[in-house]
């Protein structure tokens, strides 16, 4: 009776396979907002990746990218049986680095499969303060594998975010609540470009615009600049506004702000960290994370990855 109800599909109606990117579905490609890690203070700042196999039949070959804040790539395989969970530290995989992982599911030949059966978190922290639960992004296939998107001949492939082949990226980000720095808040935005090349170097964010309001509706906006990823403490020099960021957002107040880049229709994903010191002692004081909501989407976006075969057994 226990293996029958083990092996028994899961109750309810499955999730859509158009259902946009979320970090509360399963998919073929997971996007990790954030890993670090201390070469020198591992204890203090670090990030324990996680991911499952959902799937109660099938074995899973993952390819996994880690993509510098300035845009470099490196990768690997790991390989999971129907079911599995598997766990790894950046500071063991990746040290001293610092960027943004997105885990794509293969087929044995090494070309992207559909395999919605993906899902993942991590758990990341700072020698700042800040720490955080994140759930990974998940982006479903939508099509079904074939030889014309990729056969074992292939040396690479292009992966399409276009809700034909996989899900949409986000084109407008947003964050629901910034509490004032004069209330003992430290708050950190990461915001990563989805899309480039992950043979010779992934895409940068380029020039973002954001919106900045208090919370009594007046507006401000600010640009950012960066690379691969976008990371920052949200300070009187980070964003530049007219005035100051704590004299806009002053103490016993709140706000928000959405982010989209000037440049174009370019896909984003993000995360918020917010570190008080105080929360142990005062009832309105707390530190935690989350993702960045998603206002619109966007749909001229993609990934060129490298085809070869995984040292797994999908059998």
């Amino acid at each position: 009776m226990m293996s029958a109800a083990v092996l028994a599909a899961d109750p309810g109606l499955a999730y859509p396979e158009t259902a946009e990117v979320s970090d509360q579905k399963a998919g073929s490609i997971l996007f990790y907002n954030i890993y670090t890690s201390s070469a020198s203070g591992s204890n203090t700042q670090n990030a324990r990746l996680n991911i499952t196999n959902t799937s109660s039949t099938s074995a899973a070959a993952v390819h996994l990218f880690f993509i510098t804040s300035g845009c470099s790539v490196a990768d690997s395989f790991i390989c999971l049986t129907p079911n599995q969970t598997a766990s790894f530290l950046a500071s063991d995989i990746d040290p001293g680095i610092t960027g943004y992982l997105v885990a794509v599911a293969t087929d044995a030949t090494g070309c992207p499969r559909k395999f919605n059966f993906l899902i993942g978190d991590e758990y990341v922290k700072f020698s700042s303060g800040h720490t955080a639960n994140l759930g990974a992004e998940a982006f479903a296939k939508i099509t079904a594998d074939s030889t014309a998107e990729c056969d074992g001949g292939s040396s690479e492939v292009l992966i399409n975010f276009d809700n034909i082949q996989y899900n949409r990226a986000p084109r407008v980000l947003a964050v629901s609540s910034l509490g004032s720095n004069l209330d003992g808040n430290s708050t950190m935005i990461i915001v990563n470009r989805v899309g480039g090349s992950l043979v010779s170097g992934a895409a940068t964010t380029g020039s973002l615009f954001g919106l900045l309001y208090d919370d009594a509706e007046a507006g401000v906006s600010f640009n950012l600049n960066g690379n691969c990823q976008v990371q920052g403490l949200l300070s009187n020099s980070f964003p530049r506004v007219t005035g100051t960021f704590t004299g806009f957002i002053g103490q016993g107040r709140t706000g928000w702000m959405k982010i989209y880049s000037s440049q174009g229709d370019r896909g984003l994903l993000g995360s918020v960290l917010t570190y008080n010191q105080n929360a142990g002692s005062q009832p309105s004081a707390f530190t935690g994370g989350r993702n960045m909501h998603k206002l619109t989407l966007s749909a001229s976006n993609s990934y060129t990855i490298p085809v070869f075969p995984p040292n797994c057994d999908l059998n």
